[in-house]
């Protein structure tokens, strides 16, 4: 059988030639990538200690099996189906035994620590500082039972993650909620034709239709009028995961923190949440917990006088009940229309996705002088993904695919991923860098302002790729602390709200006029609506995360009631939700990415809202000096130098909490 994998890519830049791959791929990919990368590894771990024969023979190693997990990996979780997930459970384990043999090599091990750091440059000792630490915190340093121990729980841990995922997205997959003309009253327009499209996409036999995608939900929650329906949609929502079905996660958390702290302890660490925040910014538990505690108090206040002010809005109109969770977007709609005669059906028709993503083009242009060119010879693993040839003064850096559109083959939510990463250890290899979202299609398609600052926050990441500069893979792109990483990608949503920005691209999709200043007006001064709700949803999440982690030996660990418990410490109002629940809390349970880890939002957020001051410092959101230091200390640095460093070369100075507290409407 011919195999892609095993012969060369000629498609323009070495792009995966997706009119090739089929799922039967795959397997023998995967097979002769993994034998590959054994042999390599086997021959370093022989030959003598020095930088040139350990580390940079590690970064070489392994391609096939790169080229290959890169592209399995973006289909697992943008379209996938019943065959790719087999592939998924099989691999799952067989992956993680891999890099357990890796990082638990002894001889290998030995080799790296002997390896000295006289004569290297900056950027070559800092990458094998990385690969110490790394080998350390996988267990390269313990001894006997211990090694096997813990390779036993990552490949457990592996599994577990793989099955989590699935358990949500079957839940997404299988459920859709037909509607007629009268469930939708009060809903816009633009969110009906987008029920319509589902409901044809489904081949159901109703005019609409919704699902548990987050663009899907938000509408009705929003604007639609009969409470029944926005009841019965919302409890759908958030039980995904959670039912009392095939596809419960239930006994998945409990057993995966269980593991993690069973892990840490291998390592010499009290809970996971220590563990995992030893090589981030914020360095322990306490500073994370520090930090949204800060904000915690006064957010909740401010929910809570939102709350009140909801619960007043529905005694206005005669309403007999109590303010309930799936009430909140609904009646703060009708309160913000009526404080500032701004509503979310009022902005979208401002919000075509073509001009966003143009939007979010020209603004990498004037901050760092890229240009954007739509290619149609590059093939793509599904009709609906764009690719963009995207240069610098004439010259290549690399290729942008945009997967726009909600589909029941992808995962929900937005992300950033690559199919080949930026380095330049033998040769310049240019970045292939993908952004997904789950926007509702139309025509033309039209998105929320939270959508639209979505965009500009997954291509923030997408730069962070993009323009990443360094020469070894280990520190390109996004390979940075987990409390970082989400500073490319928030800074950059400050650009959708410029003036400039709005006025530009902000054009009305029926009469291309450009959206009103008396309406952008209405925008700054609602700015900060509903922004307690929108933090207590948020550090809710953040909170249970560190306190499932903080558990230093759990057992039998009933999620649910720990979840409740968690909520209750803190005070949650009854009226809010955790942005996401522990059984579809995608984030920290697919996969180590966010576990302990999701506060750092947050943390990414005093950084951007601090870092942002300086270009309003300026008096110029595009200031050419400002951007370069943006550019040069941020986006193509990777991981080339201590975080904080970084930032403070770029800020001139170390971060405050100020502008984040005054960018929320918290600021006393």
């Amino acid at each position: 059988m011919n195999n892609p994998f095993f012969e060369p890519w000629n498609t323009p830049f070495g792009a995966p030639p997706f009119d090739k791959i089929r799922p039967e791929h795959f397997g023998p990919a995967y097979e002769r990538a993994l034998a590959e990368h054994r042999s390599e590894i086997g021959a370093i771990a022989a030959a003598p200690a020095s930088f040139a024969t350990t580390i940079v023979a590690l970064e070489k190693s392994g391609q096939l099996l790169r080229k290959v997990e890169a592209v399995f990996g973006n289909l697992c979780a943008s379209h996938t189906n019943e065959v790719l997930q087999a592939i998924e459970r099989d691999m799952a384990p067989i992956l993680a035994r891999h890099w357990n043999d890796i990082f638990l090599n002894a001889d290998l091990f030995a080799r790296i620590d002997a390896v000295s750091t006289d004569g290297l440059d900056a950027e070559s000792v800092r990458v094998l500082e990385r690969y110490k630490l790394d080998f350390e915190r996988a267990g390269a340093r313990l001894k006997g039972g211990d090694r096997e121990r813990l390779a036993t729980i990552i490949e457990n841990l592996a599994t577990l993650g793989t099955q989590f995922g699935q358990n949500v997205l079957a839940d997404e997959q299988s459920f859709v909620l037909p509607l007629q003309e009268a469930d939708l009253d009060g809903v816009p327009e633009v969110a009906r034709e987008a029920a319509a499209q589902t409901a044809k996409e489904r081949g159901l036999d109703a005019s609409f239709a919704v699902t548990t995608s987050r663009s899907s939900v938000e509408p009705i929650l929003q604007f639609a009028d009969k409470r029944d329906l926005r009841e019965k949609l919302f409890k759908a929502w958030i039980k995904r995961g959670g039912n009392a079905n095939a596809h419960n996660n239930s006994a998945i958390i409990g057993e995966m923190v269980r593991l993690r702290a069973e892990r840490a302890r291998l390592l010499g660490y009290p809970s996971f949440a220590h563990y995992k925040l030893a090589d981030t910014m914020a360095k322990t538990p306490v500073a994370a917990r520090t930090l949204l505690d800060q904000v915690w108090a006064p957010a909740k206040a401010r929910a809570i006088e939102e709350r009140d002010a909801l619960q007043a809005e529905i005694q206005k109109e005669g309403g007999n009940f109590p303010l309930e969770a799936w009430d909140w977007r609904y009646y703060a709609e009708k309160v913000r229309k009526a404080r500032y005669d701004l509503d979310d059906a009022e902005l979208m028709p401002y919000f075509q996705l073509d001009n966003m993503i143009a939007a979010a083009f020209d603004t990498a242009h004037r901050l760092f002088g890229l240009d954007f060119a739509e290619r149609h010879d590059i093939p793509v693993y599904h009709p609906d993904v764009r690719v963009w040839d995207v240069t610098h003064n004439g010259a290549h850096v690399g290729l942008f695919y945009g997967d726009y559109f909600a589909r029941s083959s992808k995962r929900g939510g937005a992300w950033m991923s690559s199919f080949r990463d930026q380095e330049r250890l033998d040769h310049d290899v240019s970045p292939l860098i993908v952004n997904s979202c789950n926007f509702n299609k139309g025509n033309p398609a039209l998105l929320s302002f939270d959508e639209a600052k979505t965009l500009f926050h997954e291509f923030g990441h997408a730069l962070h790729g993009l323009l990443s500069n360094v020469r070894f893979p280990r520190l390109s792109g996004t390979n940075v602390a987990q409390d970082f990483v989400e500073l490319p990608s928030q800074i950059y949503e400050h650009w959708m709200e410029v003036p400039e920005t709005l006025e530009r691209f902000a054009l009305h999709y029926e009469t291309g006029k450009p959206i009103p200043k008396a309406l952008i007006e209405k925008l700054r001064k609602a700015r900060n609506f509903n922004k307690g709700f929108a933090t207590v949803e948020f550090l809710a999440s953040a909170l249970v995360d560190l306190d499932y982690h903080a558990l230093d030996n759990p057992a039998d660990l009933d999620s649910a009631a720990f979840e409740k418990a968690s909520l209750d410490k803190i005070g949650m109002p009854k009226e809010i939700v955790m942005r996401h629940a522990s059984p579809h809390f995608l984030h920290i349970f697919t996969g180590d990415g966010y576990s302990a880890g999701y506060y750092s939002y947050m943390w990414s957020e005093v950084l951007d809202a601090d870092g942002f001051q300086a270009f309003e410092e300026a008096h110029d959101a595009f200031d050419p000096a400002t951007a370069k230091r943006l550019l040069d200390f941020i986006y193509s640095a990777g991981g080339t130098r201590d975080f904080a460093e970084a930032y403070r070369l770029f800020r001139g100075r170390d971060p405050k909490i100020d502008a984040l507290l005054e960018g929320r409407g918290l600021a006393a």
